[in-house]
């Protein structure tokens, strides 16, 4: 029993060894194989993090493009829509400017300056201030980023940069205020250059005639010299400035490499080279940012130059101010006082009219004669108010200073001493703003014996007209503003000189239509030929801005040596002054007055009075049949309505 017993013990030993041996061997090859697994796992794990790492750098850096390309775009449009958007602002108020300038301004100022600021200066604006104001941006941050870089990596860096910025500012402002100068004379000798070449063009035909083109090349050489002479030393100052730029560039780069070698120990030898590399891309860099700002201001001038003209003075209101407009019936007679006017083109201007008195009734002829420079034409320029007059001018009894210029500019015709034809057909320069038929321009035409010269024509009214109306005689362009004159419909006229440049058939035609069509007309003639105002109901003597006779062609010749009328017709010879003599007694006027001198200042009385009223003065030295007539102002009530061509500036 005991031998069982002790078998039985150790067989059971022995299947609990081998079942523990079988376990240890499972467990391990269970170990085993979990620890495959888990490895495996882990392996997995990891490569589909790498995975997502390598798809998440991806996108990022796909985002960062695409910001980038859109940034870019953006950037730029955005920036040159700006840029268009000042340019056209500039432009405009420039423009809107110059229309309402004051006359002074287009007489102190030639034509050549004024294209000057619309071409060159506005293309610079349009065309070279953007990118250079965008290259300059551009670079100056990016040459800020590399020295903020350099500095970062090795502070040291950081000493040398603040003497050599201080060098750097005292070069460039040198040179700024030096080249500034320099480009305005540049911009000032272009001037005379664009002058000289507008004026040549406009009298080419003259300067042929006179074999004047040697003379003219050579003025034009001069000018042209004088302003490469201001090119070329502003290049000269442009290469001095690259010089000094270069060399504190080299300096600047010396500093980083020579800091970076004292700490190199204390350095990693990739940011070294980062510095090294960037400050070496830092000198054409610098350079070229440093020249774009200081382009940047050269530009601006343009843009000082444009603002200039944008702050010019202007003309007074157009329109009236509510409550003072006219009535529509105004003028209805046309007579024209003034008392106490004076003129003078700017505040600083000596006065080119002095104290003018003069009582005008409607309907009546005036000539106004004096010698050059006497201030004819500033008669002219007070009443349209081109120069604000001083004194009181009144028409119709309403001061002109009262209302605005359109309602002024549209009563009062004018026929200029120069034609001015547009280009274009010969009806656009008749009725510019289409306002008559065909039949009322054929019949101005005819008025003014032009429409012959227009039917041979196969375009009739639609003939085409040169540029300045080269293509028809200096006659035959004054017979055209004539005829403008015909069609319009104003009370009062104003004829500058119109035949000063015509020969005297048409001189003759030229009156004889005034004379016909402008019966009731108050007329106002500048004479440069005393035989055309010699039959005026009164004449103007003006002399150094001054009215210093006025009265009856008869009345002033009577006068004798002692006075003004007298000496300007005896200058003539004996026999036209007894010509004129004998026309001035036909027309058998009545009107007029002597001057009385009070305190340097010329003012006119009547000599006579009559009962009636003041509309039938009467000389005391004239003759009795002078005595019997009324005054001008009483006749020529009947007739045809004439017309006149109106400068109505709402239109312009």
């Amino acid at each position: 029993m005991k031998m069982f017993n002790t078998f039985f013990s150790l067989r059971r030993t022995n299947e609990i060894a081998d079942r523990e041996s079988a376990l240890k061997a499972y467990n391990l090859t269970l170990s085993h194989q979990t620890t495959r697994n888990l490895s495996s796992e882990g392996n997995s794990t990891h490569n589909e993090i790498q995975e997502v790492d390598t798809y998440l750098n991806l996108y990022v850096y796909i985002g960062i493009v695409v910001a980038m390309f859109i940034t870019t775009i953006s950037r730029g449009f955005v920036f040159f829509m700006l840029a268009v958007k000042a340019g056209e602002t500039l432009h405009n108020l420039m423009f809107a400017r110059i229309l309402r300038a004051s006359m002074a301004f287009f007489d102190t100022n030639p034509v050549g300056r004024v294209l000057n600021r619309f071409s060159k200066d506005t293309g610079q604006i349009d065309d070279h201030l953007p990118f250079v104001l965008f290259d300059f941006i551009q670079s100056a941050l990016v040459t800020g980023g590399v020295v903020v870089v350099a500095c970062i990596i090795n502070p040291w860096v950081f000493i040398p940069v603040v003497p050599l910025l201080v060098i750097f500012f005292i070069v460039r402002r040198y040179y700024v205020q030096t080249s500034r100068s320099v480009k305005r004379l540049e911009g000032t000798t272009r001037s005379p250059v664009f002058s000289h070449l507008s004026a040549t063009l406009q009298g080419l035909h003259t300067i042929r005639a006179m074999h004047m083109e040697q003379q003219l090349t050579a003025e034009f050489d001069a000018h042209q010299d004088l302003h490469t002479e201001a090119w070329f030393l502003f290049l000269t100052t442009s290469r001095w400035l690259a010089i000094r730029l270069d060399c504190l560039c080299t300096t600047f780069i010396t500093c980083v490499v020579y800091c970076s070698v004292l700490a190199s120990d204390a350095m990693d030898p990739g940011f070294v080279g980062l510095s090294v590399v960037y400050t070496m891309n830092l000198m054409g860099l610098f350079q070229w940012s440093v020249r774009q700002s200081i382009e940047v201001e050269n530009q601006m001038i343009a843009v000082e130059r444009v603002l200039q003209y944008t702050r010019l003075p202007i003309e007074a209101d157009l329109e009236s101010k509510p409550g003072q407009k006219p009535p529509d019936t105004w003028p209805s007679s046309g007579s024209l006082q003034a008392k106490g006017v004076s003129l003078r083109y700017s505040p600083s201007a000596p006065f080119v009219l002095k104290d003018i008195n003069f009582d005008i009734h409607g309907g009546e002829k005036i000539g106004i004669v004096g010698r050059t420079g006497a201030g004819k034409s500033s008669l002219i320029t007070a009443l349209f108010r081109l120069a604000e007059p001083e004194g009181e001018l009144t028409i119709d009894g309403i001061s002109i200073h009262s209302m605005g210029l359109h309602d002024l500019r549209k009563v009062i015709s004018i026929i200029p001493q120069d034609p001015v034809l547009f280009t274009g057909s010969v009806r656009r320069n008749l009725d510019p703003f289409e306002e008559y038929s065909d039949s009322q321009l054929w019949r101005a035409l005819e008025e003014v014996q032009l429409k012959e010269a227009i039917t041979t024509h196969p375009d009739n009214l639609y003939m085409e007209v040169n540029e300045g109306g080269s293509n028809f005689s200096a006659g035959q362009r004054q017979l055209m503003c004539l005829a403008r004159a015909v069609l319009g419909n104003t009370r009062i006229l104003l004829i500058d000189e119109a035949t000063a440049n015509v020969d005297p058939i048409t001189d003759e035609l030229i009156q004889q239509t005034i004379r016909d069509k402008f019966k009731t007309c108050t007329v106002l003639t500048i004479a440069h030929r005393l035989h055309t105002i010699i039959d005026s109901d009164r004449i103007m003597v003006l002399d150094a801005g001054k009215l210093v006779e006025m009265g009856t062609p008869t009345h002033l010749l009577s006068l004798g040596k002692k006075g003004w009328f007298y000496s300007m017709v005896e200058q003539l010879g004996k026999t036209e002054l007894e010509q004129l003599t004998e026309i001035a007694s036909r027309g058998q006027h009545s009107y007029s007055c002597k001057p009385s001198v009070t305190k340097s200042v010329t003012h006119f009385v009547p000599e006579t009075v009559t009962p009636g009223g003041g509309d039938e003065i009467q000389a005391a030295n004239t003759s009795s049949d002078e005595r019997n007539l009324v005054s001008p102002g009483k006749r020529n009530k009947t007739g045809v309505d004439n017309t006149a061509f109106t400068i109505d500036s709402t239109r312009l």
